[in-house]
């Protein structure tokens, strides 16, 4: 299964946890492949309001993104009133949740590491 093919299983996964919880969420058209989607999903619930979500797996114990990527994603959520919201899973451990202020400059991007998405993310109840 190619790299592009792993994300949107990923992101379609996610969709379906918040609709579970009640929440109305979408993938966004042509996420991960141009300039012009910033965010993988938008999601939202009356009451709780609404979010865009940058969606990464991986098998490893670190995860990077790009400061440009996350530079526009944040620009994007703020752009349009939504909070920005980072999911990552890690093999074995499921979707963790976290504020983009949670990831380490590395110099060339931003990472998340296992250990610090355990410390810092919570898991979709606790942090929604």
């Amino acid at each position: 299964m190619s790299n592009k093919a792993k994300g949107s299983k990923a992101e379609r996964e996610l969709v379906k946890i918040f609709t579970e919880y009640g929440w109305r969420a979408a993938r966004v058209a042509g996420s991960g492949v141009n300039d012009d989607s910033p965010c993988d999903l938008i999601a939202g619930k009356i009451d709780k309001g609404g979010v865009t979500v940058e969606c990464k797996s991986s098998k490893k114990s670190n995860i990077y993104i790009t400061k440009e990527q996350i530079s526009d994603f944040i620009t994007f959520s703020h752009m349009i009133g939504l909070r920005p919201v980072i999911a990552v899973r890690f093999n074995r451990e499921g979707w963790l949740f976290l504020n983009p202020r949670d990831m380490k400059d590395t110099g060339k991007s931003w990472a998340i590491s296992l250990k610090i998405a355990k410390e810092k993310g919570m898991r979709f109840g606790q942090f929604f």
